[in-house]
């Protein structure tokens, strides 16, 4: 008997069922960790972490101090966040992708729904600690999972579309986070938020499989997901060789330097839009979602866009060096004018100017996810993501730490400052430490 072929056999395009399946988790990622960025602002909850009455008045010294103590629970996240990073992409290369996901899908939904029942400052650091080491697994699987399914030539762009799952799930939480906390409690918003990710586990478990061994793809799609790579099957790098690679160092910087401004955004939009004292006009709970959703509406079509153009300009005939660093440049140029919006008296330019921060740091991150397949082989890209965005995680993590302080001391212009240059210097160190982007020679490993 004839065996029945699906759509996606016949068209040769099952990876972008995994990419579309990857763009899913990663934005029921984001909305678990944003929402404590919209409860923030709520007064009930800020109440109750500082272990005041329900009924008490909250001054100008209650908000301050409450400010600095969410910059600790943000360390803690980005702590946990970092910790699970140093050890999850060996694991995810070590067990597989399968399996690894599995298992910090997991973690962060039950960490998710745990935050709902949480009762002081204390407990909300636990919870928030285990939830930065589910959520750690991630982007080592999705990028993993990219370079398993997918030419160098299709890398970025498939990188760019699942990674701008992140901003939707930003935009999902900023448009019904504040509907669910005003109308049912914040304790709502955490328990609704964190079983998503138990629904998406039962989707990743149901669908994902190396693409050598799942029935849906074709030997034609399965030719073409290997069509540009020379790379011997069994070829792998190991934990402790990574670091002595100028590529390793490469990606990291990339990660380094751009992550904790990523994480800044996130954290302290809405609190920037709530009380910035240059802006004439203030958002509160029940106003805050619009400039969100434009945000980073705007943010996706750089995330696709700037994927897109890295992989169009492979296509046309320029390096994978010059391709990459040229989108990267682009995307670090766009950043640079955030600055004003931290002096700007118009919340319409601030909403601009963020958004294209934003789009171009959703660019950026789309490229140089990339450079960790471009540089290294598939069954150690999970190490290499692991151990860059682990850098990543421990400067955003010490940023976090010091960003409530700075905030309250000296405003919000000297945060900008810092995330406006950023970009241009990690380009810089990516360039001096590995010129031509060269994929490491594993006669060396």
């Amino acid at each position: 008997m004839q065996q029945k072929t699906t759509f996606f056999q016949q068209t040769g395009s099952y990876r972008w069922r995994i990419c579309a399946l990857l763009f899913l988790a990663t934005t029921i990622n984001y909305v678990d960790r944003n929402v404590l960025s919209f409860t923030m602002i709520d007064d009930a909850f800020r109440r109750e972490m500082l272990g005041l009455p329900a009924d008490t008045l909250l001054t100008d010294a209650h908000v301050a101090s409450f400010k600095e103590m969410m910059g600790y629970v943000d360390a803690a996240f980005k702590t946990a966040y970092a910790l699970g990073f140093l050890i999850v992409g060996y694991f995810i290369d070590k067990i597989g992708t399968r399996k690894g996901f599995t298992i910090a899908l997991s973690v962060w939904s039950f960490a998710g729904v745990l935050n709902g029942f949480i009762g002081s400052v204390k407990g909300l650091s636990f919870t928030r600690f285990l939830l930065g080491l589910g959520e750690s697994g991630n982007f080592p699987s999705a990028v993993k999972a990219v370079a398993e399914w997918f030419p160098k030539k299709e890398r970025s762009l498939a990188t760019g579309l699942f990674n701008a799952g992140a901003n939707i799930g930003i935009i999902l939480t900023a448009l019904a986070v504040p509907y669910i906390t005003i109308h049912y409690g914040w304790r709502t918003s955490f328990v609704v938020t964190g079983a998503l990710g138990f629904l998406v586990l039962i989707l990743w478990r149901w669908i994902y499989q190396r693409p050598e061994e799942h029935p849906g793809v074709s030997e034609h799609e399965l030719a073409y997901i290997h069509s540009d790579t020379d790379e011997k099957p069994d070829a792998k790098i190991s934990w402790g060789k990574m670091f002595t690679y100028r590529q390793t160092w490469a990606f990291a910087a990339g990660k380094l330097l751009a992550d904790p401004i990523w994480y800044f955004y996130l954290t302290w939009l809405p609190d920037f839009f709530n009380s910035n004292e240059a802006l004439e006009q203030k958002l509160d709970l029940k106003h805050i979602g619009l400039p969100f959703l434009v945000i980073y509406l705007v943010s996706d079509a750089g995330s696709v866009f700037f994927g897109w153009l890295s992989s169009r300009l492979i296509q046309a005939g320029w390096s994978v060096n010059k391709a990459r660093k040229l989108t990267m440049l682009l995307c670090a140029l766009c950043v640079a004018p955030i600055v004003f919006a931290s002096v700007t008296t118009n919340i319409y330019v601030a909403v601009g100017l963020i958004a294209l921060a934003a789009a171009a740091h959703q660019g950026w991150s789309a490229n140089i996810y990339t450079l960790a397949s471009d540089m290294f082989p598939k069954k150690s890209v999970g190490s290499v993501v692991g151990i860059g965005s682990m850098m990543g995680a421990i400067s955003g993590a010490v940023f976090a730490a010091s960003t409530g302080i700075i905030r309250v001391k000296f405003g919000y212009v000297p945060l900008f400052v810092i995330a406006g240059g950023a970009y241009l210097l990690a380009l810089l160190i990516i360039h001096i430490l590995s010129p031509k982007l060269e994929p490491v020679k594993m006669e060396e490993g």
